[in-house]
């Protein structure tokens, strides 16, 4: 009963198929083999329209590259004050942007509103003493398990034009939040007004594999140079493209995104019938956030569950995690099997009867 991370699970079968296959023979190297040639159109045909793709083995790589290719040494990235760019990624960021600075901002689930963005940058002091805003960073999904719909995206995007700042989007869960959301993939990315995207499948089924995907082809130049520079230009970058062109074959991506959204759609919907036990936020992609009685935490723990604790930073209003309580996170993957799912919430209701009766 493994629910600390979708990274914790292996790479799906037609990923490992795809890289045994592209093992075999000699190819150019460096990006110049067919395989990568067959990704950049796939992509392309995806998201509705030609783009320049870079691709690294690593979500840190993606997002670092992409914020430096947006924001000088001496301007300012905004993002969610908990976003993994700001929060995770030590530093990357700044470090590849040879010293930029990123600033968090507050919103509920991790998730930016429009008017929070254009508050702040309305209220940021202007002059040679102050950094000036370049970018803005937002999660899809977020780090509580929210989706941006393509409205929301739009409206942020508005914000960025009206002040002069470009648009990432961290997508290490872009399909997850895609198949959420119901839309397509440029519905959610450049025709809201994403200018680059950290394509994520690493996550969701791939062994490591990133996508860095430029929808305003003059940044391309510049990322990469930084690509390569910061030593992510692969000699054997065939083994990364041929895991991403078994991950979107046939839909791969999305139908595994799907079962992971389902796995946590059942999980959420079983745990908020244990009493005690009440949903932080919606489960709207594949992460789920109970708060739980201490009591039924040790329970679970001792019956095999793994999972993470989580910050209450982000709690709608009004709500709040009691002394004898514990927000957790629980996370599902494209492995996740119904038995892991069924046999925690077998768990987690007999605590919760047990503690009810007491």
């Amino acid at each position: 009963m493994n629910f600390a991370s979708d990274n914790v699970m292996g790479a799906s079968a037609p990923v490992l198929d795809a890289v045994v296959r592209a093992n075999a023979g000699a190819l150019p190297a460096y990006g110049a083999d067919e395989i990568t040639k067959r990704v950049e159109r796939r992509l392309a045909e995806i998201f509705e329209r030609d783009a320049a793709v870079f691709l690294v083995s690593t979500g840190t790589a993606a997002n670092a590259l992409a914020l430096a290719t947006l924001t000088p040494p001496w301007g300012l990235c905004l993002s969610h004050e908990e976003a993994h760019v700001i929060e995770d990624e030590f530093g990357a960021p700044e470090f590849y942007a040879s010293g930029a600075k990123l600033a968090g901002l507050p919103g509920v689930g991790a998730k930016l509103a429009a008017g929070t963005v254009a508050d702040y940058l309305e209220r940021l002091k202007q002059g040679r003493r102050f950094m000036p805003p370049h970018a803005l960073s937002i999660a899809q999904a977020t780090e509580c398990g929210l989706v941006y719909g393509p409205g929301e995206i739009a409206a942020l995007a508005e914000v960025c034009r009206r002040h002069g700042l470009k648009l990432h989007m961290d997508g290490a869960r872009f399909a997850n939040g895609l198949v959420a959301a119901g839309c397509s993939p440029a519905e959610l990315t450049w025709k809201a007004g994403v200018d680059i995207l950290s394509f994520g499948g690493t996550k969701n089924g791939c062994l490591a594999a990133e996508a860095v995907i430029v929808f305003e082809r003059g940044l391309a130049d510049t990322l990469g140079y930084r690509v390569k520079r910061g030593g992510h230009v692969l000699s054997k970058s065939r083994l990364i493209a041929a895991q991403l062109e078994g991950y979107l074959a046939e839909d791969h991506w999305l139908e595994s995104a799907r079962h992971a959204n389902r796995m946590a759609a059942r999980l959420g919907a079983g745990l908020t019938e244990v009493p005690g036990v009440r949903l932080a936020w919606p489960v709207e992609a594949n992460e789920v956030f109970p708060i739980l009685p201490r009591a039924l935490d040790r329970t679970l723990k001792l019956a095999g569950a793994v999972y993470h604790t989580w910050s209450d930073r982000s709690l709608p209003a009004g709500e709040r995690v009691g002394p004898d309580e514990v927000l957790v996170r629980l996370v599902t993957s494209f492995a996740t099997e119904e038995g892991a799912v069924d046999r925690l919430l077998l768990a987690a209701g007999r605590g919760g009867s047990r503690a009810a009766a007491e």
